[in-house]
C-alpha cells in the first residue's frame, strides 16, 4: 500500500512538472489507461500504423533464428506486454522457458492476458506485475538465482525517450538482464516522413481519440478540469532530430484547475505527449554502446522496423 501511495505521488508530481514547465508536456505512460490501452489496441490494426504488423512478421518469419540464441533463457521480462500478442510466437517456440514475467501499467489488460496466458501454457510459471515500468519495481525473483534472464521490450517503445534519458533507461535494463542477460528489443528505423505522418495521423482519427484520452486519464487522477473538445490532435516528423513529436494544440485560451494550480493555455499553444524517435542500426548500436553489445538484427523487407537481440555487458 505504501509502496502504490508513492507510486501515485510520483506521477502527480510529474504531471504537475510537466503542465508547469515553460514548454508544456505530459508523460507517456499516461496514454494507457484502460480506455488508452483499448485505443492502442485498435490503432495496431490500422493499415497506416505499420510497426505492430511489419514487427510481428519480423518475428513470424526469423523465429527458428531468433530462439537459436534464446535456447538458455530461463525467464523472459517483458516491458509494457499488453496483451503479450507478440511474446506468444515467442512462448510457443520456447518450450523450456521456465518464468514468464509481464510487466504493465493497465492492469485490466495485464491481468486478464495473464489469465489466457495461463490457460494456454500450463506448465510455464507466469508472474504479471503491475507497475511503471520507467520507475522503481520488483522483480519476483530471488536476486541470487542463476537463471539466464532476457529482457523483451518490442513496439518501438525505446523510441518515447529521449536519447540521453534512452541510455539511462537501457542501464536500467541492463540491471534487470543482471550478468549473461540478453535484450531483445523492437526498434523502429528512420524512413519516408511521408509514412511517417500518416502513421500518426490516421484517417480514421483513433490515434487522434488516444492522444485526446490522457487528458480523461489526467482528469481521473487528479479531477481536474480538462475538455478534450477543447484541444486537437496534432502529429508531425521533425527530421532534423528524427523524431515523430505528437502534441495536443489548445483551441482556445482557457485555465485548467490541477488541485491547488491553475494551468493558463493560450490558443494555439503546444501541449507535448510524445516522442517517437526512430534509428539507424548503427545510431541504436552506438546508443547502447558499454551496456550491451548488439548481437543479430532482423529487418522487414522494406527496411521500416528492425528486432535487435543484444547481449549484457
Amino acid at each position: 500500500m505504501k509502496t502504490r501511495m508513492l507510486e501515485e505521488k510520483r506521477l502527480r508530481d510529474e504531471i504537475i512538472d510537466g503542465l508547469t514547465a515553460s514548454n508544456k508536456f505530459l508523460p507517456s505512460k499516461l496514454f494507457y489507461d484502460d480506455e488508452g490501452s483499448r485505443l492502442f489496441d485498435k490503432i495496431c490494426e490500422l493499415e497506416e500504423y505499420y510497426p505492430t504488423r511489419t514487427e510481428l512478421k519480423i518475428l513470424e518469419d526469423n523465429i527458428k533464428m531468433i530462439t537459436s540464441h534464446l535456447k538458455d533463457v530461463d525467464v523472459i521480462i517483458e516491458l509494457g506486454s499488453g496483451t503479450s500478442s507478440k511474446t506468444r510466437i515467442l512462448l510457443n517456440s520456447l518450450p523450456a522457458l521456465r518464468y514468464y514475467i509481464p510487466i504493465d501499467i493497465s492492469s485490466a489488460h495485464l491481468l486478464s492476458s495473464a489469465d489466457n496466458l495461463n490457460k494456454l501454457y500450463p506448465s510455464l510459471k507466469i508472474m504479471p506485475v503491475i507497475a511503471d515500468y520507467t520507475s522503481e519495481f520488483s522483480i519476483p525473483l530471488d536476486e541470487n538465482d542463476k537463471l539466464i534472464r532476457m529482457v523483451y521490450f518490442p513496439g518501438s517503445t525505446i523510441g518515447n525517450f529521449p536519447k540521453p534519458q534512452a541510455r539511462e533507461f537501457l542501464r536500467q535494463i541492463r540491471e534487470i538482464a543482471s550478468d549473461r542477460g540478453r535484450l531483445l528489443i523492437g526498434v523502429d528505423l528512420i524512413k519516408d516522413r511521408s509514412i511517417l505522418n500518416k502513421a500518426y495521423n490516421d484517417s480514421k482519427g483513433i490515434t487522434a481519440a488516444f492522444n485526446l484520452n490522457i487528458l480523461n486519464h489526467v482528469n481521473k487522477i487528479f479531477g481536474s478540469s480538462f475538455n478534450p473538445d477543447y484541444f486537437r490532435h496534432y502529429a508531425v516528423y521533425n527530421s532534423s532530430e528524427q523524431r515523430i513529436e505528437m502534441y495536443l494544440v489548445s483551441l482556445r485560451e482557457q485555465e485548467i484547475k490541477l488541485g491547488k494550480h491553475i494551468i493558463k493555455f493560450r490558443k494555439g499553444e503546444r501541449l507535448l505527449t510524445e516522442y517517437s524517435y526512430k534509428y539507424t542500426i548503427d545510431g541504436f548500436r552506438e546508443l547502447a554502446a558499454g551496456i550491451f553489445k548488439l548481437k543479430r538484427v532482423w529487418i522487414d523487407s522494406d527496411n521500416y522496423f528492425s528486432v535487435q537481440l543484444l547481449e549484457a555487458l
